[in-house]
């Protein structure tokens, strides 16, 4: 893949003919070249030509790709040890704060994801070829990545030569720099959106050998569906995975791609994950009318929704357009997100009566889909996306459900799934079912991803999570030193406002930071945090920093129900009294009226704790964990709740701010 549309060293570049140079560039445009577009190359080769006349080293790129964001950025130009990231406002009397933004994001985006970029000096800068002159400091944002500088046509070389200044280290081969890894760890909306716009995993997703790459799980799901297409058979795949590595990016990926080897098989994502649809669904709609936009086409949000509507499904709606008729349905291929949520027969069977006048209904919800599959008369595929160790909620029957309906009710199925389900606990505990899956199932190791790529910082996250869950004091000590203390941040706090303050400190350009906290702690009311108001996901998840209601403004706190099987940059996680340490072990509890009530229930007990496992697993960058100090004037509040907790913590290493 070509990076950028044009390239040269500064001295060559700046000999070029201006119109061949902006040949090059409309030759590699994508889309239609407006006027606009090609004045502002124009004067961008034209300023950039003045200001490096005399410079006989150095190399300049232009429109040089970022994979992640899909975007690209107007220069990167590497003189020495410094790599400058430029964007142009070519016209502009303001600098734009969004435009900032912007600057900052490609450069952390090459800083964290571009093998080349890891411990090179950044230096963003944005011109405003119209603007006033800006006295600008040079301070670093963090490590080796600058604050923006800001710069006009006339205060360019200035600017780049206050960088120069800076003592330099060992200078950069260009060529080097430009071949390297580009290894990027999209969150979920992005590569969604990276998806449905045509790229591919491997465009969007890790590929070093720490991580098990996604495209191998995609061609082996691809090859079983073509099995069960050539033969005629029913076929049912697992794909399991640790918090984090990209389960419903594999989902997102099998639909996208079987759309595209036959749209007759009408592949379709579906999720009972209510926030994670309607982020995504709005995510990419979002997206579809600014793509229509920059092509110079007219799109309705309306007509980009009904597009998306149909890739990204409510399981729980197609659950009920099969109770309408008997036939089968005009999806040959599912990929059912998050399928451990599925409820149990209890749980169907109430809400059927409740809600769909449905008395005699007796079926799981696994049960019941694989049924509502099994009307085709040939072939069809389910590919069911299970998280150990996941179900938050009421109800929720876990992977027991589905390998039960299999063995009682669908002995003809195939069953593919990795030895990860029969060997881990987290994911099935009958050990009748996993028997009679080592002789019923085909057992497949690329079916199990088993490294997290949604903390690009530190891959032991989940481990060490599981491990501070699990009360393994000896192993939390050695993955946090090890592994986390200097990779990953996680600090603790009992000040709330000290809390807010570090996330605003860490997040940078539109890297996005929230306020999270289990849903049963009502007990953090008198610091603002109500749980009790529920958030409206896609404004929480997608709006700017502008809107009061989005995640940056701190003001509104996202529970493991509107969070999970999404992510932050950036995490508060806020822990009550409902889930505390005391006497070496785990309380559980919730809240009642106006007391505390200990829940009994091991499986309630399991919901509990794996809602505080979804919460420590939601930051890609980093968290702070706040933990009040508590009351002894109130008894709901009592510092017992807290102080054990606060302190096993901090026993681990985890530092106090």
């Amino acid at each position: 893949m070509q990076r950028s549309y044009y390239s040269n060293n500064l001295s060559k570049f700046t000999k070029d003919d201006t119109n061949k140079i902006l040949g090059e560039l409309a030759r590699h445009h994508n889309h239609a070249l407006e006027d606009l577009q090609k004045n502002a190359w124009i004067k961008q080769i034209e300023l950039l030509k003045q200001v490096f006349y005399n410079y006989k080293e150095g190399y300049i790129f232009f429109e040089f790709s970022i994979p992640r964001m899909g975007k690209r950025v107007d220069n990167i130009i590497i003189i020495d040890d410094s790599i400058f990231v430029v964007e142009f406002k070519v016209g502009s009397s303001t600098y734009d704060k969004n435009a900032i933004e912007q600057v900052i994001d490609y450069s952390q985006d090459l800083k964290n994801f571009h093998e080349g970029s890891h411990t090179q000096k950044l230096f963003p800068i944005l011109i405003s070829t119209e603007a006033n002159n800006i006295e600008n400091t040079i301070e670093k944002l963090q490590d080796k990545l600058y604050k923006p500088l800001l710069a006009n046509k006339n205060s360019l070389l200035n600017v780049i030569e206050q960088c120069l200044n800076i003592e330099k280290k060992h200078n950069v081969c260009p060529l080097t720099w430009q071949s390297s890894i580009y290894k990027p760890t999209p969150t979920i909306i992005e590569a969604a959106q990276a998806l449905y716009k045509g790229h591919n995993v491997q465009d969007i997703s890790r590929s070093d050998s720490g991580a098990i790459n996604l495209s191998i799980t995609t061609d082996k799901i691809n090859q079983i569906i073509d099995t069960s297409k050539e033969t005629n058979k029913k076929s049912i795949c697992f794909i399991t995975g640790v918090p984090g590595a990209g389960k419903t990016l594999a989902g997102l990926n099998i639909a996208n791609e079987r759309m595209n080897i036959d749209e007759n098989e009408h592949a379709v994502f579906l999720s009972g994950n209510g926030p994670l649809v309607d982020v995504l669904r709005e995510a990419l709609t979002r997206d579809e009318v600014n793509n229509a936009k920059d092509r110079g086409q007219k799109l309705t949000k309306k007509e980009a929704a009904i597009k998306t509507h149909a890739f990204i499904q409510n399981i729980h709606h197609f659950r009920d357009d099969s109770l309408i008729s008997d036939r089968a349905p005009i999806e040959k291929v599912v990929v059912f997100d998050e399928a451990q949520r599925a409820w149990n027969k209890e749980q169907t069977s109430s809400f059927m009566k409740r809600k769909k006048g449905q008395d005699d209904f007796d079926s799981s919800e696994p049960r019941f889909l694989i049924d509502v599959m099994n009307r085709h008369e040939d072939w069809c595929t389910i590919i069911c996306l299970i998280g150990g160790g996941q179900e938050i909620n009421t109800g929720e029957a876990g992977l027991e459900e589905w390998i039960d309906s299999l063995q009682s009710y669908f002995p003809n199925w195939n069953i593919y799934l990795s030895n990860l389900i029969i060997d881990d606990k987290n994911y099935l505990k009958d050990d009748t079912l996993k028997e009679w899956l080592t002789v019923n199932a085909n057992i497949d190791e690329n079916l199990h991803l088993s490294v997290s790529v949604r903390s690009f910082r530190s891959e032991k996250l989940s481990d060490f999570i599981h491990s501070i869950l699990d009360l393994d004091l000896i192993k939390s000590k050695g993955l946090y030193n090890n592994f986390l203390k200097n990779d990953y941040p996680i600090v603790l706090t009992r000040d709330f406002e000290k809390a807010k303050k570090w996330l605003k400190e860490k997040s940078i350009g539109s890297e996005r930071s929230g306020v999270i906290a289990s849903s049963g702690a009502y007990r953090l009311r008198p610091f603002g945090i109500n749980v009790k108001n529920q958030v409206d996901a896609p404004v929480w998840f997608l709006n700017n920093r502008d809107d009061i209601r989005s995640s940056y403004f701190n003001e509104e706190v996202a529970t493991e129900f509107d969070i999970q099987g999404l992510e932050l940059d950036w995490t508060c996680v806020c822990w009550d009294g409902d889930f505390y340490f005391q006497n070496n072990q785990w309380m559980f509890r919730k809240f009642k009226g106006t007391k505390w009530q200990n829940i009994n229930k091991d499986i309630i007990k399991n919901y509990l704790l794996n809602a505080y496992r979804v919460l420590l697993t939601r930051a890609r960058q980093g968290m702070i964990i706040f933990i009040p100090n508590g009351s002894i004037d109130d008894k709901t509040r009592l510092p017992e709740y807290y102080d054990e907790t606060f302190h096993y913590l901090k026993e681990i290493g985890i530092q106090e701010v």
